[in-house]
């Protein structure tokens, strides 16, 4: 792919970058042979971006070519929008509030290059607000106002204006960019398979974290395979390619549900396909559906207004309450008073007919079997957090706390956990899922099956490491063959098929 840094002077960028061509927008916009190429990514680094500018031209002349600019025009829009930092603050604002909570100044300004800023204290959050805007510099300025930090202003900068002493550090972060969209930036063989992993950057709460989403590009490029991280802005290109797969927390009131079902209808292969996000995201239908078939679950009552006086005597106190649709340890209650059920179920049912009651079954940890193509790929013991019932305290003084994470092989699991896992898991279906069970009183009681299950670098992947990435994306690529009606391709994957370990 051809890489085009784009300036409004030749001068204001004054580094030698290999690979990038460095030209004024002039040329670009007016010399006709930039609009005959093809595969090419263009940053735009223009003095400006407002509109009619030659800034404004550059994407937009990029756009029409087919090219790739950084910023697009939806970008620019935001960019030039007068609710840009109300926006940014809502979507944000628990990560500001996290990054400059020990920050003892009362007004921080960054400037952020190509999604890094100097000091490297806050990675985080500049890494969003890149992913959000796409503009190679900002600058952003926040304050603390009544003890709550909030982003005061953001805008684009201006590459001519940079420091001399950030020279040294625009240009790396420049080839750190680079190198992060290496998959991104070349040529493709037309009848290579192409699969979309759909990321939404700026969610604090995703089931896999920066470094496991390189991994699973970098699996599937080992497996003959172009993966590509799509947000949700550019789900318009959806149809591009040959598979989809979720890296984002699924509801059914929610894009993530209309993408799948849209991903499904078009013929392309989908974990999580819209089924199983419609039966794994309420958990009555779990309930019901586990009870049905006689898996072991926690003793449990379908709650409605007209029963709220049977919850005590049939589960008694301590017990748990939870939001049908609920996810990572949200919407889910412990109720140790009458008073505080009463009050927690009128809350609940003002949101859902009806609610989810359960027995509380106190553990030190919570079993979770990894189930994909029916077969089980790892196994995770997720402990609760320091001084909470739950794996993730949501209601810790300064953020969230989580508990230990400890992976083990298949074989390392009692042989119970994983047969009740399986019989859970294939009930919904042949994707990928996450069975959460705990041992109590010498029983297993599986607690709810999960779609999109995390698989986070330095987490999940600890037992098979590089392996984990390749069996997830040897899946994809058995099944895009099937399709295509290809069976001359066999994936190496690298795991043992019988036993899930390397």
């Amino acid at each position: 792919m051809n890489v085009l840094f784009v300036v409004s002077q030749q001068q204001d960028w004054p580094f030698d970058i290999p690979g990038v061509t460095l030209l004024p927008a002039e040329t670009y916009l007016m010399d006709p042979a930039y609009g005959d190429i093809s595969a090419t990514k263009v940053f735009n680094l223009c003095k400006s971006y407002r509109y009619q500018s030659h800034g404004y031209y550059v994407s937009l002349l990029a756009e029409a070519r087919g090219h790739h600019p950084m910023p697009g025009l939806e970008q620019m829009k935001d960019l030039q929008s007068e609710h840009l930092v109300a926006d940014l603050s809502e979507k944000l604002g628990n990560l500001i509030e996290c990054s400059f909570s020990r920050t003892a100044d009362d007004f921080t300004e960054l400037d952020i290059y190509f999604g890094h800023e100097v000091q490297g204290r806050y990675a985080h959050l500049c890494e969003q607000l890149f992913a959000l805007l796409q503009a190679p510099i900002l600058h952003a300025r926040f304050e603390r106002v009544n003890d709550l930090w909030r982003l005061c202003s953001i805008h684009a900068g201006n590459a001519g204006e940079v420091p001399l002493q950030h020279h040294a550090f625009i240009r790396e972060a420049a080839i750190h960019c680079l190198k992060e969209q290496k998959l991104r930036t070349r040529n493709l063989d037309p009848a290579m398979p192409t699969l979309a992993i759909l990321h939404d950057p700026h969610r604090s709460e995703s089931p896999s974290n920066r470094a496991a989403l390189r991994k699973f590009r970098e699996a599937a490029e080992v497996l003959g395979m172009h993966a590509e991280i799509l947000s949700p802005r550019e789900a318009r290109r959806l149809t591009e390619f040959d598979a989809l797969f979720m890296r984002d927390t699924t509801n059914v009131n929610h894009y993530t549900y209309q993408l799948s079902r849209q991903a499904a209808a078009a013929g392309m292969v989908v974990i999580d396909d819209p089924d199983s996000i419609l039966r794994c995201t309420n958990k009555i239908f779990l309930s019901e559906l586990l009870a049905r078939h006689h898996i072991p679950i926690p003793k449990a009552l379908v709650v409605h207004r007209h029963n709220i006086d049977q919850i005590l005597p049939t589960l008694g106190l301590p017990c748990i309450l939870k939001q049908p649709d609920g996810a990572f340890s949200l919407g889910v209650v412990k109720i140790e008073s009458e008073a505080q059920l009463h009050a927690k179920v009128e809350e609940l049912l003002r949101e859902s007919e009806l609610i989810l009651a359960q027995e509380y079954l106190p553990t030190e940890f919570d079993w979770r079997i990894a189930v994909l193509d029916r077969r089980p790929l790892f196994v995770c013991k997720y402990y609760m957090a320091p001084g909470h019932w739950q794996i993730i305290n949501h209601h810790a003084q300064e953020t969230a706390s989580e508990g230990m994470v400890e992976t083990l092989s298949v074989g390392e699991a009692p042989d119970e956990v994983v047969k009740i896992a399986l019989q859970a898991a294939n009930l919904i279906g042949d994707g990928f899922y996450g069975v959460d069970l705990k041992q109590s009183g010498g029983h297993c009681y599986v607690i709810e099956i999960n779609d999109n299950p995390n698989v986070d670098a330095g987490n999940e992947d600890s037992v098979l490491g590089d392996a984990l990435y390749r069996e997830i994306m040897g899946v994809f690529r058995k099944r895009i063959d099937a399709r295509k009606g290809n069976t001359s391709v066999n994936a190496a994957v690298g795991l043992n098929r019988g036993t899930g370990k390397p």
